[in-house]
């Protein structure tokens, strides 16, 4: 072992999580053996009065503080480094680019566990398994206990064994009927070896079978099938079509070095087909693949497919799962004991011992790009992660982002595109549906009553799309005008009939909802404004006789109501499904035939100039679940702008033109991506110590900018007062990415240290995706 030399010091530079752009030196421990310390391990240091959780980036010989002031390391948390040399150089770039202090980047990094300083350890996770006779018991002879059938049911559906956490993830309460179903003897317990599908181990059948299998990345379709193998394929892969085949060739012909893909496929052009038989390669490989979705509500369909298709160890990691499983997943895939990795956003700084791929599905999504604290967006991040492990990046869009398209164009991305939909469905037809001067039933027009009761005549699904959750927007004083705003808010009071509360969707405050005018206290309060709750009412008017789900945030919070929903839906147990974003994109439901946009309208008119490109998208992710089977599907669009060019060009011409004309537009008016930008966002419970804040800003904008950086505001924010903070935002904008950088990098440290600063909260915001 080496050993520290009697009477020298070695200094240990550290990141802790602290807003603060800089690092800290410690004495290293006395008799410290230098053999596996080493860059990615966590310390115990002291920190002011306390200690907290360090990790430790470089050992050095000096220090520039006084050696003598310096305190000592209490002690080391690991034996071997938790992050590699790779995954701290992404970290790092993380906080230079987005301007975010080092050790609040790098703790995002790791589950809340082992950032608090706990002990590594994977815990064996329980597995439940259905036995010879639970294959084979149909559930109708479980039709008097329906939960035990809907258990049997689900395990028959996933055809492989699920752990405690899925069963949770599905329904809070599986546990009774899991250990009625076993002692049934249609169930059985099983323990989670964690090497038997590891990627070391396939890698080594592959090793064992090298004469026999062919494992260069240009396989065909039909060698591909021929040479799947039982270790790592549960279900044969379906029949890919051309252009799905040259899409799936030209990311294998890429494995092993670094490429972007984009893959623009319309919604059911199978691109989860295309990304399942790219992983199968990838696994065949010995390696691990990272699959990152924008929303929760995306991994149970996604996981359940990777489950039918892989029999190897499949990790999740998203908000919804405990401190403890997300724990699990992260150990398991920086070991090498699992060989793919489902999760959301944060889950992309996972370790991976052995990668191979990074897919993001739906990379347009918003969602992708962190809002609050270290404002990171995963697709870009993900790029930059796949170009230090070499490895391809997979971006699947039906309506890739402008940036993404930009890139295409400019050859940084290769473009790969899936025109058509597979199998016999065809595309949807749309249709704008003029509702000016029109009778209108909650938010129904005549005609689209018409049209849903003649599709619900042929025992086909309607879904209805209302990006409004509540009853109504407004409660509004028919006598003297009074409206029931948010007093910590600028904004109106959300009415949740169901609940009897007023609530605001923007800090969380409610009250109960009231029946008086507090200012007249004689006018009628009505509500003003569609939310889903209040059309749910109206088609329970409407259509009597018909099954109406509503999802939204609101009625899929109890723990598995949405998989339950959605097993229900697909089941044709459903009539009409009625929601919010959440249905917008990823959904398959064979039996939908009609959609409807309830109010197009809302997001044609916007300060942002974001939103147009958003909105276009949202229309054609949709219009989307229409027509994904044999059966031919038909989308309305209730507006009262129908010759709006943006209603006309996406209906007439598609988003590629769309895209087309939006992109000339943001180069005409040099917007992203044509210049580059980043936000300074500004809270105080006062009005005026941002001024002063701005003051000082002012004076150090005018010291380090060369001239090339626009400076647009301050101005206050679209909504300028939120959760009782008034808030003002600072537009930077350059037309070159470096210059905005360098400029970034003189202004942040400087603000940090500004006396101002200490009084107010602020943020920078590089690349934003909204204005708000």
């Amino acid at each position: 072992m080496a050993n520290l030399p009697p009477g020298d010091e070695l200094i240990f530079r550290v990141a802790i999580s602290v807003p603060v752009y800089r690092l800290f030196d410690y004495l290293a421990p006395e008799n410290v053996e230098l053999d596996n310390i080493k860059p990615g391990i966590r310390l115990e240091v002291p920190f002011g009065k306390g200690k907290k959780i360090a990790f430790l980036l470089e050992i050095a010989q000096c220090s520039e503080l006084d050696i003598c002031k310096l305190k000592r390391v209490v002690r080391i948390l690991d034996h071997k480094p938790l992050l590699s040399t790779k995954d701290l150089r992404l970290l790092l770039w993380a906080s230079n680019y987005y301007h975010h202090p080092l050790g609040e980047v790098i703790s995002t990094a790791f589950p809340a566990a082992l950032r608090q300083g706990k002990s590594v350890v994977v815990q064996t996770e329980k597995r439940y398994a259905l036995t010879d006779l639970g294959k084979v018991t149909p559930g109708a002879q479980l039709q008097r206990t329906p939960k035990q059938k809907s258990v049997l049911e689900k395990f028959q559906c996933n055809s492989l064994s699920l752990s405690e956490a899925e069963l949770s993830a599905w329904n809070y309460n599986w546990q009774p009927a899991v250990k009625q179903l076993i002692a049934k003897q249609l169930l059985q317990i099983e323990f989670n070896d964690a090497g038997s599908n590891s990627p070391e181990a396939l890698s080594s059948i592959v090793e064992a079978k090298r004469d026999s299998i062919t494992l260069t990345p240009a396989l065909s379709q039909g060698e591909r099938e021929l040479n799947a193998r039982p270790s790592i394929i549960s279900n044969n892969p379906l029949q890919c079509n051309p252009r799905q085949q040259s899409a799936i060739d030209a990311v294998c012909d890429c494995l092993g070095r670094f490429g972007v893909f984009l893959l623009e496929g319309v919604t059911g052009s199978g691109k989860t087909e295309v990304y399942l038989q790219i992983i199968r390669t990838v696994l065949e490989r010995g390696q691990q693949v990272l699959v990152l979705v924008p929303e929760i509500t995306l991994t149970p369909q996604l996981e359940q497919r990777f489950r039918q298709r892989f029999a190897v160890n499949i990790a999740l990691s998203h908000s919804k799962l405990t401190d403890s499983q997300r724990q699990a997943a992260w150990l398991q895939m920086q070991k090498g004991e699992c060989s793919l990795l489902l999760g959301t956003r944060s889950a992309l700084f996972t370790p991976l011992k052995n990668p191979g791929l990074i897919i993001l599905d739906e990379e347009h999504d918003a969602s992708f790009k962190q809002q609050e604290g270290f404002r990171f967006s995963a697709r870009d991040v993900a790029v930059v992660r796949g170009k230090l492990l070499h490895i391809p990046v997979l971006l699947g869009s039906a309506t890739p982002s402008l940036e993404s398209l930009h890139n295409a164009d400019q050859q940084r991305y290769q473009l790969l595109h899936l025109p058509d939909r597979a199998g016999n469905a065809t595309e949807p037809v749309l249709q704008l549906m003029d509702i000016r001067n029109k009778r209108m039933q909650e938010g129904l027009s005549e005609s689209l009553v018409a049209e849903m009761q003649s599709t619900l005549a042929k025992s086909e699904q309607v879904l209805l799309f209302l990006n409004r959750r509540g009853f109504a927007p407004t409660l509004i004083c028919h006598g003297c005008g009074w409206v029931a705003r948010c007093q910590r808010c600028d904004a109106n009071l959300v009415i949740h009939a169901d609940e009897g509360r007023l609530r605001c969707h923007h800090c969380g405050r409610e009250q109960y909802l009231i029946t008086q005018c507090p200012a007249c206290k004689t006018g009628e309060l009505t509500p003003l404004g569609l939310g889903t709750e209040r059309v749910e009412k109206a088609l329970a008017e409407l259509f009597s006789d018909k099954t109406t789900v509503r999802l939204d945030r609101d009625s899929t919070q109890r723990k598995g109501s949405l998989e339950n929903y959605l097993q229900q839906i697909n089941q044709g147990k459903v009539d009409i499904i009625l929601g919010t974003q959440m249905l917008a994109k990823g959904h398959h439901f064979p039996n939908v035939t009609l959609v409807a946009i309830l109010d197009v309208d809302s997001g044609l008119f916007s300060i942002d100039f974001h939103a147009s490109e958003k909105l276009a998208q949202m229309i054609l992710q949709v219009s989307g679940r229409a027509g994904r089977a044999e059966k031919p599907g038909k989308v309305i669009m209730q507006t009262r702008q129908p010759e709006h060019p943006l209603l006309t060009t996406l209906i007439g011409q598609g988003y590629r033109s769309f895209a087309k004309t939006a992109l000339a537009e943001r180069k005409e008016a040099l917007l992203p991506p044509f210049s580059y930008q980043a936000l300074l966002r500004v809270q105080a419970p006062d009005i005026d110590t941002p001024q002063l804040f701005f003051q000082a800003v002012a004076a150090l904008v005018r010291e380090l900018n060369t001239g090339h950086t626009q400076v647009l505001g301050p101005v206050s924010a679209p909504m300028a007062r939120r959760a009782g903070l008034y808030r003002y935002q600072l537009l930077f904008q350059n037309a070159r990415r470096q210059e905005l950088q360098v400029f970034l990098d003189a202004l942040i440290p400087e603000i940090a240290k500004l006396k101002q600063a200490k009084k107010i909260r602020w943020s920078l915001d590089v690349d934003p995706v909204d204005l708000y």
